[in-house]
């Protein structure tokens, strides 16, 4: 009885030492992982930015610039209800909102049928 109690002790003590390099692991990759979390935070933030301010403004070419003007005086629209501020066609201004919205300044959703834009705030 006591060696299969040693030998118990020993099987226990090994399963111990195995958790504690799993534990070990576990914190190592935890501390990478938030490592990478923080850099992509700030490429995130770098590739879509939050709003529409001036800076991002005049960083636009003119015909972008006029749509995301005519945008944030509508608050939100359609590429016709824009088309009807700018006098340009609705295609065009269809096309300027979607660039608009791949560059991460405006925010496209479906609403039934249409597809509605807003300025990122």
């Amino acid at each position: 009885m006591p060696e299969e109690v040693k030998r118990l002790v020993e099987a226990l003590e090994a399963i111990a030492d195995k958790l504690d390099r799993i534990y070990n692991k576990l914190i190592e990759l935890a501390t990478e992982q938030h490592k990478v979390t923080e850099k992509l935070k700030g490429a995130i933030e770098e590739v879509a930015p939050k709003a529409l301010d001036v800076v991002a403004l005049l960083k636009l070419p003119d015909h972008l610039r006029k749509t995301a003007l005519a945008l944030d005086k509508l608050g939100e629209g359609t590429a016709d209800d824009v088309a009807k501020v700018t006098g340009r066609k609705r295609a065009i201004e269809s096309a300027y909102l979607n660039q608009l919205a791949r560059m991460g300044y405006v925010i496209k959703k479906r609403v039934g049928k249409k597809v509605v834009f807003t300025v990122r705030s």
